[in-house]
């Protein structure tokens, strides 16, 4: 595996996943205490994330059906996706806040309550791995999805730690919105300029 490729799925990963953390956190503090529920949010994040890559894999191979020169243009969808997040984090800040709820059951969250909020909120992730794996080729996108399966467990770890930190979890609640939006957009911009999208 090239180590290069490793790193960057590494990032791009972490980067896009930043409110999973949050949320995994979340989960786990409200399971807290019932027997097996570390088990279900952990198969509900797999679950959720499985469904999310097999989208995003699927658009790819549909996207190198694309001419060669199309391709950077794929850059404009996590542009969009980050102006767009950009937007609904200006929107909640000026509204004090947002209404977004998880679903969740007595004695802890099941897998698919799990499983749907994963992919719920994993709808502007598909929007950035699809060009990234379009232009990595079969063998970069094989990578990605090892050490984005891989990574997974990380973040449910991360998840289980913070839920015991509500001060850290407070921070990245805090912070998460600005940094997404950030990201996205400076990927779709990497894609449309690395490519000469527009003769940039």
């Amino acid at each position: 595996m090239n180590l290069g490729t490793i790193g960057q799925a590494a990032g791009l990963f972490a980067v896009t996943n930043i409110d999973d953390i949050v949320i995994l956190a979340l989960f786990f503090a409200q399971g807290a205490g019932h027997r097996g529920s570390g088990r279900r949010i952990v198969l509900g994040q797999y679950l959720g994330f499985a469904a999310i890559l097999v989208v995003a894999v699927a658009a790819a191979f549909g996207a190198t059906f694309l001419p060669k020169s199309a391709i950077p243009y794929l850059g404009l969808l996590p542009l969009a996706l980050g102006l767009k997040a950009a937007w609904q984090a200006w929107k909640n800040h000026r509204n004090g806040g947002d209404d977004d709820e998880t679903p969740v059951r007595e004695g802890g969250p099941g897998p698919l309550a799990v499983a749907a909020v994963t992919l719920a909120n994993g709808g502007d992730n598909i929007g950035v791995y699809v060009p990234v794996f379009a232009t990595a080729g079969i063998g970069g996108m094989s990578v990605y999805v090892v050490v984005f399966l891989g990574l997974v467990a990380v973040w449910c770890v991360a998840g289980r730690f913070f839920a015991t930190r509500p001060v850290v979890a407070k921070t990245l609640a805090r912070w998460g919105h600005i940094v997404l939006p950030v990201v996205l957009i400076a990927i779709g911009l990497l894609i449309l300029i690395e490519g000469g999208a527009f003769g940039l």
